[in-house]
């Protein structure tokens, strides 16, 4: 089933391949269309390879970072400073046996 013109924003899946990609760019003037597939890949068709693809409309993925390979982890700042959750733990409440500034000579 193919596709007459490519929307801007919508997402397709590829019959033959089972690829899901989403429609990132339409140019009038050279009648193309660039395309970003869920893994990040950008592929750009003609007028006539659009029309000789076998999509379907399909439903945007869930996980939308994967193009950005964006994981968990990178919400993390490493210049934040680090606060044990557990303030309960005798070992935190130890004071050294000198005192910076206050010894005795």
């Amino acid at each position: 089933m193919a596709m007459e013109r490519p929307l801007i924003g919508r997402w397709y899946k590829e019959l033959e391949t089972g690829e899901l990609f989403e429609v990132v760019a339409w140019d009038h003037r050279a009648q193309t269309a660039e395309v970003q597939y869920v893994d990040g890949e950008i592929a750009e068709y003609d007028r006539e390879s659009w029309a000789a693809l076998a999509l379907v409309p399909a439903a945007e993925p869930e996980d939308w970072r994967s193009p950005f390979e964006l994981s968990d982890e990178d919400g993390i700042d490493p210049d934040l400073p680090f606060n044990p959750q557990d303030w309960s733990n005798p070992v935190n409440s130890i004071e050294p046996d000198t005192m910076w500034g206050v010894e005795d000579f």
